[in-house]
């Protein structure tokens, strides 16, 4: 059971990174905020529960079966602001420029 626990936060932690560190800091050294940084900030203090997190897209062509990221781009979810329930959404530029898929929009 443990291993499966580390399992699940491992693919969790991949999954928070979006396109990886690289492209985190590249967001950073523009003064820009990732996706989940954007969402902390709006809503109130540890309120987001992130659903889909680990969809992919399903695109094949032009080498995309080979970038699979978890998130599809994008980062969707609910939390609060002042209290009142909210339901979010932020694209995620750190995986392929935040573009949408037929999984990104379904989310």
């Amino acid at each position: 059971m443990r291993n499966v626990l580390e399992q699940v936060e491992y693919r969790r932690a991949e999954a928070r990174l979006g396109g990886g560190e690289k492209r985190i800091e590249a967001q950073h050294a523009k003064g820009k905020l990732t996706a989940r940084e954007r969402i902390e900030v709006l809503l109130d203090e540890g309120s987001f529960e992130e659903f889909d997190m680990y969809v992919t897209h399903r695109a094949v062509d032009f080498g995309m079966d080979s970038q699979k990221v978890a998130g599809d781009g994008v980062v969707t979810g609910w939390g609060t602001i002042n209290g009142r329930q909210v339901y979010v959404f932020s694209q995620d530029f750190t995986v392929l420029g935040g573009s949408l898929s037929e999984t990104h929009a379904q989310k």
